[in-house]
């Protein structure tokens, strides 16, 4: 079966490469919690009856992100695939880059001219964009902006009817730095993904956050039935248990911050990180790469600019043998 598409993860194809069975690899290559939600079983109706949209799903989502309006999506991938498709032909849309790469894929398949910038490059480019799409915080460069920042470049942008999409798939850490508010702002976009903090990859949901006639136009846009029942039902237990996702925050962030420490001993300050991965640029990525891959230990790897990502490690046996995997494969 063909796909184009390159995330994180892939292990069965490194374990064909390498010739180490599945069960024995250490795979940090995702910036997703190695800690899922618990989850209890599912119903058997969630796999007997179609969804609804009345499930209650709406209600529980509207308390966790702080307002209404909100549109569940097959995870934030397929908002960043639809959203392109909402605005006119040919937009100017500015991506703060490195980012997720199918931001720029989504937008360039619609026709958009795509402009990859840095960040000392957005003031400047703000008054020829149509559209600007920032990653906060930014996968894989773990790159924060602030929401005084944000806000500046929305409005800039809104002088001239452009818009400011927001990607906060990594945001659950800290939510109270979302730019999420009761009330929907013009020209300004948020997505959001359950998969990541919640550590549901699989279940494949995730939320748009915008002014209603574009929540309505990438609803015209999905499929039937786009978010299935068992989805909608697991996010519901998920944004409702507050006690837990505190738990998970103050987890996360002690874990983030060994992760930075456990990177920068070895290869000192140009480590970045974010409370579920760090960031490493580096001229022998690809090396480092290979040579813990050689031992069992997947990483992502990125090759413009060269760079590592490494997730957490679930276990204390895990963050042993990654320290000693990193270890051996220094000079």
């Amino acid at each position: 079966m063909f796909s184009s598409h390159n995330h994180g993860g892939q292990l069965r194809r490194f374990s064909q490469t390498f010739g180490i069975p599945l069960a024995d690899w250490l795979d940090v290559s995702t910036g997703i919690s190695p800690w899922a939600y618990p989850l209890p079983p599912v119903p058997t109706a969630c796999w007997q009856r179609l969804p609804e949209s009345d499930d209650g799903l709406a209600s529980v989502a509207a308390e966790y992100y702080g307002s209404p309006y909100l549109l569940p999506v097959n995870g934030s991938q397929e908002a960043i695939k639809l959203l392109p498709q909402c605005f006119p032909s040919n937009r100017r849309v500015g991506i703060i880059s490195p980012a997720y790469h199918s931001h720029q894929h989504a937008w360039a398949a619609q026709g958009h001219t795509v402009q990859a910038l840095n960040p000392a490059q957005v003031e400047r480019a703000l008054p020829a964009l149509d559209v600007l799409v920032v990653v906060n915080p930014t996968n894989p460069t773990a790159q924060h902006y602030s929401s005084e920042t944000l806000r500046h470049w929305q409005q800039t942008l809104a002088q001239h009817g452009g818009c400011l999409v927001v990607d906060e798939a990594f945001m659950d850490v800290t939510p109270t730095q979302s730019l999420i508010i009761p009330e929907p702002q013009s020209g300004l976009v948020v997505l959001r993904s359950v998969g990541k903090f919640f550590g549901l990859a699989g279940v494949r949901l995730g939320f748009v956050w915008a002014e209603i006639p574009l929540l309505q136009a990438i609803a015209a846009l999905q499929g039937d039935w786009s978010v299935s029942h068992p989805a909608r039902w697991a996010g519901q237990q998920a944004l409702a248990d507050r006690a837990w996702q505190q738990q998970q925050r103050c987890r996360l962030v002690l874990a983030g911050e060994r992760l930075h420490t456990s990177l920068q001993r070895y290869y000192g300050d140009a480590v970045q990180s974010t409370p579920l991965f760090g960031y490493l640029p580096s001229p022998h990525a690809a090396e480092i790469h290979q040579a813990l891959a050689a031992q069992g230990i997947l990483t992502r790897l990125f090759t413009e600019p060269a760079a590592l990502r490494f997730g957490l490690p679930a276990t204390e046996q895990d963050w042993l043998r990654l320290e000693q995997g990193i270890q051996s494969c220094q000079p």
